[in-house]
């Protein structure tokens, strides 16, 4: 379908779409000005500080909110939170407000719970009993309508919410707008308040804990001092330092010690030697020397000898002496360094120890002071806390309600209403499946329409042709001349003679269209035969008294002559040949040559031949019998034969090389007709079939 025939779709259901346009606006304003209920909303707004004011350069317990959009998204969620809200019901003693307590409401009279009651009383059951909700289960239900009658929104790319509130009263709105304002404010220095206090009394349990933890570890710290023979650091320093002298001495020392022994054997060696002047040399005592020097200048006499040997011993006798003397400094020095070493490690690990117990004391005393300051400054901030959010304006009372907004209600009606009915209107005509119209039973098949045939109102058949005598201006009539005229013109250089009539299924109104043509040909003083095709149903005896005689089997088996069967109708003003029962396939009868000869017959005793078949679907006696027609007329049902149901029928047809002249729409309903948006180019059958 494409736009052309959309907007001609809709144009013809204009009076349908523009009906359910006023429904859905008497609708909408039935509902917006009866039905719903007034709501007013009432909005007060609350600033977000970011940075807290300090009164006194302190850390708070808690910090201030950030400004971030988490912290704004967890702020309407604390807006919204359920023991806030049961605050504000409290507050306000919202359970006794019906609007938000339903179970405060009178139930309607028209209700499922009275209907069901109202049933179980009519078959006999006792009423059923209804369970008191408990005093929880109310304040839930309140504090889920209270929830829904109020919105929470943040102002782009700024700390301001808007708290606003929907109910059925203006005063109640605002009320409720600024008491959730007051609420959330208070709620913030009353966490402030409860974890502050709570920080202080723990700050309080943690310094007393501390302050012993201090005094244990200075006891300690003194208590070793006291036991050590540790003076002070310095002492143990001026410790190594003499170690280290007693080192260097020692040292020395053993340089002595050495020299003394290499002396000592020097002299022994010198004496057995008998080398007088190294022993001089060596003894360095100048009494021996001055014997040896006596004693050189002349051969050593005994007596020299003896003195030289006394000195000499008493010369070794010193030497030894000293290197005893010496080897006695070495071994004190080394004993002493021992004992001053012990000592000092002794005191280096008491030092070690002390510092850390000092270290440990100094520790705890950091930490003891931090908690006594925190705690201090917590306890001056109970006085001082601020809240994090303030009030930045309140709620007023609205003038007028928000909602219902009938100007959009009927604005939305009116669409709505123009959308349904174009959507139906469009619908139904994409749901057709049956023709309407002349021009989409041309479109759709690729035949012509040569004629539109009204609805006869006719209760009989046998009232039909007394119905177009009588009026002979009706529409009815007007359309059988009409199709009359189509027919003759369809081929003006040789105007068709032998003309057949069929549909698609029975009912069409075929036989009722033969019957009104043929009685409009002989109007034109034009020598007419309606044959009746039709040899199963024969219709016709519904049409006409008709006494049983020969009929068209008869007239092409040879049993009886064309005049024999012929019956003049008085009201056609025309002669009927009727068919006739037969054992023989009617197919067989029609595809013979009998009848083909029968036909050329008819031509030169007839202006007119019309012949009426059977349904190109219900049996094959049509196709065969429209290859010898001059014209084929093919009956289709306004808005009762299916379309799948047509185009199977004139492919049957041409499958056999049969030339369909014309479509036919016929039973038309007028009434109908303008239902379906058709009435502009149907109105004249209206006016006729009034006439």
């Amino acid at each position: 379908m494409d736009l052309t025939q959309v907007a001609r779709t809709l144009w013809r259901g204009k009076f349908f779409i523009i009906l359910t346009t006023l429904i859905a606006l008497v609708i909408g304003g039935w509902y917006a000005y009866s039905v719903a209920v007034p709501l007013y909303a009432s909005t007060a707004t609350v600033a977000m500080e970011s940075r807290e004011q300090q009164m006194v350069d302190i850390t708070s317990v808690m910090t201030g909110l950030s400004g971030d959009q988490a912290s704004i998204n967890t702020e309407v969620e604390v807006f919204k939170s359920r023991g806030l809200i049961e605050k504000l019901v409290v507050q306000l003693s919202l359970v006794e407000d019906a609007e938000f307590n339903p179970h405060l409401r009178s139930e309607p009279r028209l209700s499922v719970s009275r209907f069901v009651e109202w049933v179980r009383e009519i078959i006999g059951l006792p009423p059923e009993l209804k369970e008191e909700p408990s005093p929880r289960r109310i304040m839930d239900t309140v504090i889920d309508n209270v929830l829904d009658a109020i919105s929470i929104s943040n102002i782009r790319q700024s700390l301001v919410f808007r708290v606003t509130v929907v109910t059925q009263q203006p005063e109640k709105s605002a009320l409720i707008a600024n008491s959730l304002a007051e609420l959330y404010i208070q709620d913030q220095l009353e966490i402030k308040f409860a974890a502050t206090e709570k920080a202080t009394v723990w700050l309080t349990d943690r310094v007393s804990q501390l302050q012993v933890q201090l005094e244990a570890a200075e006891a300690a710290a003194k208590e070793f001092n006291a036991q050590t023979e540790l003076v002070s650091p310095e002492a143990l320093i001026f410790l190594n330092r003499r170690i280290k002298e007693l080192r260097d001495r020692l040292r020395e020392t053993r340089e002595d010690e050495a020299a003394a022994l290499v002396r000592l054997n020097a002299l022994i060696d010198a004496k057995e030697a008998g080398d007088f002047e190294r022993l001089a040399e060596i003894s360095n005592d100048p009494a021996l020397a001055n014997i040896l020097d006596e004693a050189n200048a002349s051969s050593i006499s005994p007596a020299d000898s003896a003195l030289v040997e006394n000195r000499y011993q008493q010369v070794l006798a010193r030497a030894r002496l000293e290197a005893e003397r010496v080897s006695n400094q070495v071994a004190t020095l080394q004993a002493t360094i021992s004992d001053q070493e012990e000592r000092a490690a002794r005191q280096s690990a008491d030092l070690v120890t002390l510092q850390q117990l000092q270290r440990e004391a100094e520790a705890s005393r950091l930490i003891y002071e931090f908690f006594l300051g925190r705690l201090k400054e917590t306890s001056v901030q109970q006085g001082i806390q601020q809240a994090d959010s303030r009030m930045l304006s309140q709620a007023v009372v609205p003038l007028s309600p928000t909602s219902p907004k009938k100007p959009m209600i009927l604005t939305l009606s009116l669409i709505l209403g123009s959308f349904l009915g174009s959507a139906i209107v469009l619908g139904r005509e994409f749901a057709q499946n049956t023709f309407r119209d002349s021009t989409e039973l041309e479109g759709k098949t690729g035949h012509t329409v040569i004629g539109q045939i009204p609805a006869i109102p006719a209760r009989r058949r046998k009232n039909v042709l007394k119905y177009l005598t009588d009026r002979p201006t009706s529409a009815a009539a007007e359309a059988i001349r009409n199709l009359r005229t189509s027919i003759l013109l369809s081929d003006i250089d040789n105007p068709p003679q032998i003309i057949m009539s069929t549909s698609s299924i029975p009912g069409e109104g075929k036989t009722t269209q033969s019957l009104a043509l043929a009685q409009n040909l002989t109007g034109l003083g034009k020598k007419v035969l309606l044959i009746e095709g039709d040899i199963r149903k024969r219709v016709f005896a519904e049409y006409f008294d008709i006494q049983e005689k020969k009929g068209l089997i008869a007239v092409l088996s040879g049993e009886a002559k064309l005049e024999e069967a012929v019956s003049h109708e008085p009201t056609l003003n025309a002669d009927i040949l009727i068919g006739e029962k037969t054992e023989t396939n009617a197919a067989d009868i029609f595809s013979s040559e009998r009848f083909t000869r029968f036909l050329e017959d008819l031509r030169s005793k007839y202006d007119y031949v019309i012949i009426d078949t059977p349904p190109v679907l219900a049996v094959p006696d049509a196709r065969v019998i429209g290859r010898s027609m001059d014209a084929v007329i093919y009956t289709v049902k306004w808005d009762s034969t299916s379309q799948r149901q047509v185009r199977e029928g004139l492919k049957s047809l041409e499958n056999v090389q049969v030339r369909v002249t014309g479509l036919v729409l016929s039973q038309i309903n007028a009434k109908g007709m303008k239902k379906y948006g058709y009435g502009e180019t149907y109105g004249a059958y209206g006016d006729y079939h009034n006439n």
